[in-house]
This record gives structure tokens, C-alpha cells and sequence, in this order.
């Protein structure tokens, strides 16, 4: 490695979230960024040093979970329609830029709905920012490095 050639990590604050192409910023926290391979034993007859560990299917173990300032009904409304039964699934990303504001990793989502929204914690006491935390259910994960 030649000097001058660290590559430092991105830092997790700089991010954006899209949904259906559109930029729906001013979110705080994201979670749920995860997928495993299933892994599957199998006992050959014969041999009893070891299993073998045979490659099953993927799935996404947790669901995302957005927390953003309260702004307007949006995702409210969308927690609403599923409710009754509406079930509006939407695609979107989680965008991670550099110190320069370049986009350098892309997790696209499909096919998600909302299953949890949680209000905000009011205290007359505070000056903290009203949050709201709406949980995605989704059909799988794709990154993309830029």
C-alpha cells in the first residue's frame, strides 16, 4: 500500500432516503440494513469428521426502520391505507455519501409497506425534536458500490 492510499470509512451520518425516485430527507436513523444466507446441514453417510454447511436461501432478518423528524401525514397516511387493508407497496434506497457528498453505496428496497408507524414522545419540559418511526416490511436488499 502505497502512502497516501487509506481508504478512511464513510461516516453514518451523511445519508439520504428515496422512495419511488424521490428524495423523503430528513431522516435521522436507519435500521434493518441486513440480509443472511440460510445455511442448511447435511450428514453424508460415512462420513462422521464433519457436516457439510449447504447454501440455502436468502432472507432479510429484520425490517427497516426509518426515524425522522414529524413533518406532515405522509407517512401516516400510508401506515393509515394499510390498516384497512390497502396495501401500497412502494420501492425506494438508502443512499450513504462521502465527505464530498458523492453517493458511494446504494441499498435499494423493493416492495415495501409500512407495519409500524410510533409517534412522536411529547414532553412540554424539552426542546427536543418531535420523531416518528415508521418500520418497513420489504421483499429484499441489492447494494450497489459506487
Amino acid at each position: 500500500m502505497a502512502l497516501g492510499d487509506r481508504k478512511d470509512p464513510y461516516l453514518a451520518f451523511d445519508f439520504l432516503v428515496e422512495i419511488e425516485g424521490l428524495v423523503v430527507g430528513g431522516f435521522t436513523d436507519v435500521t434493518g440494513l441486513q440480509r443472511e444466507v440460510e445455511v442448511q446441514d447435511y450428514r453424508e453417510g460415512g462420513v462422521n469428521e464433519y457436516v457439510h454447511k449447504l447454501w440455502g436461501p436468502t432472507r432479510y432478518p429484520s425490517n427497516l426502520i426509518l426515524k425522522r423528524g414529524l413533518t406532515d401525514i405522509a407517512t401516516w397516511a400510508w401506515h393509515e391505507a394499510v390498516t384497512r387493508g390497502i396495501i401500497l407497496r412502494l420501492d425506494g434506497a438508502v443512499l450513504l455519501r462521502d465527505g464530498a457528498g458523492e453517493e458511494r453505496w446504494r441499498w435499494t428496497f423493493s416492495g415495501a409497506y409500512p407495519v409500524r408507524w410510533l409517534g412522536p414522545e411529547l414532553r412540554a419540559g424539552t426542546a427536543a425534536v418531535a420523531v416518528e418511526t415508521m418500520e418497513l416490511v420489504h421483499r429484499g436488499l441489492i447494494a450497489t458500490v459506487r
